[in-house]
């Protein structure tokens, strides 16, 4: 991770960037987001993560994310990172139905190859640039940021409508990751 992103301060909460590479659209598919949200799950109940906010993407995903205090929030992001690349592999390596499989493998296998800290796989961009939301107004952009994503990118008209994010619970619906909410 470059000097500038760094998760400096545990008690923080922190905007992140999960990016699959060449940005592929991994997460079209429910199976995948799926076993993304189930991950992020266990890492709520096994590690301490916190989660304020989430949205998946088709090529990526955004969290405002902490910590309670049982791991360092860099541990815990790479445990998510390193657990969803090792499980989405074998999804799409055992999916019937997926047309891509070939052209994925060999794009994520290419890019594990170049990558010294990989050793045959690589789904995710190696950085995740934390960004410390200590500051209210930052926070605040943030969430907005993240929620509206989806109605940027046309798959829906109010950020709500998306089912893959956080933004039904904050207009007081219940998605299926729990979320504390920002101030």
């Amino acid at each position: 991770m470059g000097r500038k992103y760094k998760f400096r301060d545990q008690q923080s909460a922190y905007f992140v960037t999960f990016t699959v590479v060449d940005w592929i659209d991994v997460f079209t598919r429910n199976d995948y987001r799926v076993i993304l949200v189930d991950s992020i799950k266990y890492c709520q109940q096994n590690k301490g993560l916190l989660v304020y906010a989430w949205v998946i993407m088709t090529n990526h995903v955004h969290l405002i994310i902490g910590t309670d205090g049982t791991k360092q929030l860099e541990r815990i992001v790479g445990s998510l990172k390193r657990h969803t690349s090792q499980v989405l592999r074998e999804a799409i390596n055992e999916n019937p139905a997926e047309s891509r499989k070939r052209w994925m493998k060999w794009i994520f296998e290419r890019e594990g190859l170049y990558n010294p800290n990989n050793t045959d796989w690589q789904l995710w961009q190696q950085h995740s640039h934390p960004i410390d939301l200590s500051d209210p107004f930052m926070s605040k952009q943030r969430l907005d940021y993240l929620h509206n994503n989806p109605v940027k990118a046309g798959f829906v008209t109010e950020p709500q409508y998306w089912q893959w994010s956080s933004a039904f619970d904050y207009c007081g619906g219940k998605g299926p990751i729990d979320v504390i909410f920002m101030e």
